[in-house]
């Protein structure tokens, strides 16, 4: 009996890791901020409780890949872009009052980021900081003693300033800690790919027609351009009024991201309908970029296949340790998304034809990808000698499933999974082999 509540418990905790039962339109009526999308500020981990390891195994190694913490919005013109139209409408007093109070707010905005295009936030040091902490908390037997941690980022500063802020944070709580760190273009084959020919293939042919049908069919831009500005002729003539409402939406979102962000917001100036709007495009955007369709392919998320082969290659090298520690990586949200799907994560690893099922369906954008989005691979076993490994793997700090079999989910056996990946990987025609 006692065996059976234990895989009842078991099964009941996997369905309920698996299941996303509260739809995006409820979700972003409660969280507007959820609308932003890759904007979101990262959110920590929802669940309340790790599931017990089995009997006997205990975490000994930590392998991890992560996006960099909240940053300001990394393009001057979707800076310049607002302020300009709106200081003109000002200068000739063509913003109705709810268009002056957009106009005080935006100067605010674009004030606290100039000069810091890109730049990792105060909330985003807080962010990597925090992740670093509860990695400690959660899997003490990770980090401690003497461990060895080796870190490597992107060489983007933002990602260095991230790596950086967890280290700190690591040393902070065991200052016996062996830390190692590096960020070179040397990594970046694994690190952050670029494969020119499957990006062009989520952006472009049947991909790009049916995006822009989609959208066609979403448009929600001519209230806000009303409720603006007193003469809509303005914004017709200098912006369009589409690119207008676009550019105020992405802002938006970054809002949250920063510091100015704890006095006001721009989410207001939307109605419910228009942010889920919105925010469908945007979901559908990345969708199409990174996830599994017949409209780009059906191999969009192959752009990570480097970073996974690597994280299993120094997997198998770690396991041969007694005392392997931690790795972990630091880069950006277009390497999380895709080795998500990969992986196969949460079932992100669906096929999806039609744009309009896609929240059905259970790919959903701002599950994955916030501000410091992560994916932990957490390593158990008994003793050095116990060749029985398990695996756990963590998205944003919560317990995932794996299209794989296991009695014990959300824990699974190394060897299967490194087995299922292997053979998913040796499945794509890599012309660079």
């Amino acid at each position: 009996m006692k065996r059976f509540l234990v895989l009842f418990f078991h099964a009941f905790v996997a369905l309920a890791i698996g299941a996303q039962t509260v739809m995006p339109a409820t979700e972003l009526r409660q969280q507007p901020q959820l609308a932003a999308s890759n904007a979101l500020a990262y959110p920590g981990p929802t669940q309340a409780a790790q599931t017990p390891a089995p009997k006997g195994k205990r975490p000994f190694y930590l392998s991890h890949y992560g996006r960099h913490g909240s940053r300001y919005m990394n393009n001057l013109l979707e800076y310049d872009y607002l302020l300009n139209i709106l200081d003109r409408a000002h200068r000739e007093q063509k913003l109705t009052p709810l268009g002056q109070e957009l106009h005080r707010r935006v100067q605010l905005v674009a004030a606290e980021a100039d000069g810091r295009l890109g730049e990792l936030t105060p909330l985003g040091f807080e962010q990597q900081r925090d992740i670093a902490r509860r990695m400690v908390q959660r899997f003490p037997d990770v980090f401690r003693g003497k461990a060895h941690v080796d870190a490597r980022s992107t060489p983007v500063v933002r990602c260095v300033l991230s790596m950086e802020s967890a280290l700190q944070q690591l040393l902070r709580m065991n200052p016996r800690l062996h830390v190692s760190h590096n960020a070179s273009y040397h990594d970046m084959y694994y690190m952050n790919l670029q494969d020119r020919k499957l990006m062009d293939n989520g952006r472009s042919g049947a991909a790009r027609q049916a995006y822009d049908d989609y959208c066609r069919r979403l448009q929600c831009w001519q209230r806000p351009v009303v409720a603006l500005f007193s003469d809509t002729a303005l914004i017709s003539h200098v912006a369009g009024g589409e690119r207008f409402v676009y550019f105020l939406f992405r802002m938006a979102g970054f809002v949250q991201d920063t510091e100015v962000g704890k006095q006001l917001s721009l989410f207001d100036f939307f109605t419910p309908d228009e942010l889920l709007l919105n925010w469908r495009k945007e979901n559908a955007w990345w969708f199409l970029g990174y996830g599994h369709t017949p409209l780009n392919g059906n191999q969009q998320p192959f752009l990570q296949r480097n970073l996974l082969r690597r994280i299993i290659e120094e997997a198998d090298s770690c396991l041969q340790l007694d005392r392997p520690g931690a790795q972990l990586r630091f880069g950006h949200e277009t390497v999380v998304l895709p080795l998500v799907c990969l992986m196969g994560l949460n079932g992100m690893d669906k096929s999806i034809a039609c744009l309009d099922s896609l929240e059905q369906q259970g790919w959903v954008n701002y599950r994955v990808l916030p501000m410091a989005c992560n994916v932990q691979l957490v390593f158990y076993r008994k003793n050095p000698a116990d060749k029985d490994v398990l695996v756990k793997v963590l998205l944003n700090e919560n317990e995932a499933t794996l299209p794989i079999e296991s009695s014990m989910a959300p824990y699974y056996r190394w060897a299967d999974v490194r087995d299922y990946y292997l053979r998913k990987l040796d499945s794509y025609p890599d012309d660079d082999e």
